[in-house]
């Protein structure tokens, strides 16, 4: 290793390899050739001691050329001087600036990490724009897969099998031609056992894609699932997957299982239409298990919903306005960056039920203890079964067991018979009452109605006859009036 010369800056020693520092400045007059930074020459022993005095009295001296030997092994030390700097540079963190340390460390023959006084980096040979750094390319789009990437094909033969229900024999034997010859496209060999009620995928010679057999895996267990043919060939496209949601082991309780299952169908199968269009997946229940298509986004909201709902977490509406307001909400580009949660509804449960605690009824105290309860021969003493024999007490209880059995048949009888029973009908007498009152009462208003206009009638006149009794204009006429009625038999009119 060559000499280092230690650099102070900021009050802390650094040893730095000495080929690494710029060249010191020419020496003062004041200071003696001794304070030359410089490597001292070898010097030949050839000369004797008379040259060697003379070497002791000359202020400079010039170096000699090394050997050839002497150059191999400086180049050798100038090597690992380098390998130190190159390790100094990146490895060992200086307590000073990185400006501070290029100006005193500077690098010509290094192209990374060149600066200037003012501390400005420059950009080296790596420091390039690169061709996909183009704000136009889109690095989420899911490139179609082709043939050429995979020449050689697979190197071993995958396969996959599953199993499907019975129902769906007859279903599959149809609709298996366009299965095959969707596979077939991609070089996917695929089975259909009846015997075994199994489907099997398997690559072969011709398959390139080496995700493709993963796709037919998908394809059979969907179909599996009761998903249609038609739907289930979408999933061999490279935008589409899939999630089989297992629903059935949630809930134990069959009854309550059944009940929220329906709970995401909705009437009218509202609530899973819903569902599909605003998280952009196909979506199918059936039996414990909810198939689902889409893309990932959608399926994770899908699975959210289907869980929740069937945990009783929260019902499937509310995922939905919760939905609504985020695709309103991603319609503004003013709101891309900002936390949505203080627009979304906070949904909480306000009928819980708690359960209900049953208060013990405390028996009143007594100091003696309960009396003892007889045994079993002690009742068969007391009914005298201890003493028949075995054929009999055998008899006794088939007895009674053939008596249980008729009282049960009866009683299921009885009940099966009560569905054929009608419903009693409300007698015609009764309906006959009913009317008759209704008119009696019609008939009474119209009378009483009839009464008062009578009464009005009859008070009328005698009002007439009152006021013509007191006024003056009445009693001049009265004697001529009472004539002109008299002889025509009519009351007077006024």
């Amino acid at each position: 290793m060559g000499r280092r010369k230690n650099v102070t800056i900021d009050d802390d020693e650094y040893s730095m390899p000495q080929d690494d520092l710029a060249e010191p400045p020419p020496p003062s007059p004041s200071e003696g050739p001794e304070k030359e930074n410089r490597v001292a020459p070898k010097k030949s022993k050839k000369g004797g001691k008379a040259q060697r005095n003379a070497d002791k009295g000359d202020d400079a001296v010039e170096p000699q050329k090394p050997a050839v030997a002497d150059d191999a092994l400086l180049a050798v030390e100038g090597a690992a001087e380098d390998e130190d700097a190159i390790l100094y540079r990146f490895f060992i963190k200086p307590a000073f600036s990185c400006s501070q340390t290029m100006e005193a460390v500077p690098d010509e023959n290094d192209g990374l990490g060149k600066t200037d006084g003012k501390g400005k980096k420059h950009k080296g040979k790596h420091d390039k724009d690169k061709p996909w750094d183009d704000p136009s390319i889109d690095h989420w789009k899911i490139e179609k897969f082709d043939s050429s990437w995979n020449d050689g094909g697979m190197l071993e033969v995958s396969s996959f099998s599953t199993l499907f229900p019975q129902y769906r024999e007859k279903y599959l034997q149809e609709v298996w031609p366009m299965v095959k010859s969707a596979l077939k496209e991609h070089g996917i060999a695929c089975e259909l056992n009846l015997v075994e009620g199994s489907m099997t995928v398997s690559t072969t010679r011709k398959t390139r894609d080496p995700y493709i057999i993963i796709k037919a895996r998908d394809l059979i267990k969907l179909l599996s699932r009761s998903v249609p043919a038609p739907q289930a060939i979408k999933i061999l496209n490279d935008d589409m997957n899939c999630d089989i949601i297992k629903i059935g082991s949630l809930v134990r309780n069959k009854e309550r299982f059944v009940k929220r299952r329906e709970r995401l169908l909705g009437p009218n199968l509202s609530t899973l239409k819903a569902i599909e269009i605003l998280t952009g997946c196909y979506v199918l229940v059936q039996g414990n298990t909810v198939a689902a298509m889409g893309s990932f986004k959608g399926l994770k909201q899908v699975r959210r919903i289907m869980e929740d709902c069937i945990q009783n977490v929260q019902h499937p509406v509310y995922h939905i306005k919760t939905l609504l307001m985020k695709r309103e909400l991603a319609k503004n580009p003013a709101l891309t960056n900002e936390n949505w949660d203080r627009f979304l509804p906070k949904f909480k449960k306000k009928n819980v039920k708690q359960r209900k605690v049953k208060a013990k009824e405390k028996k009143p105290y007594t100091p003696f203890p309960p009396p003892q309860q007889p045994s079993k021969i002690d009742l068969q003493l007391e009914s005298g079964e201890y003493f028949m024999s075995s054929k009999k007490k055998s008899a006794k209880k088939w007895q009674e067991k053939q008596e249980k059995q008729a009282e049960k048949t009866a009683e299921n009888k009885r009940k099966r018979e009560a569905a054929f029973i009608p419903p009693k009908e409300p007698s015609s007498h009764v309906a006959d009452s009913t009317k008759s009152d209704n008119d009696n009462d019609e008939v009474a208003a119209m009378a009483m109605s009839l009464k008062v206009s009578r009464l009005i009638e009859m008070q009328t006149p005698l009002y007439i006859d009152g006021i013509h009794a007191f006024h003056p204009f009445f009693q001049r006429h009265s004697q001529q009036l009472s004539i002109c009625s008299t002889s025509s038999g009519l009351q007077p009119s006024y």
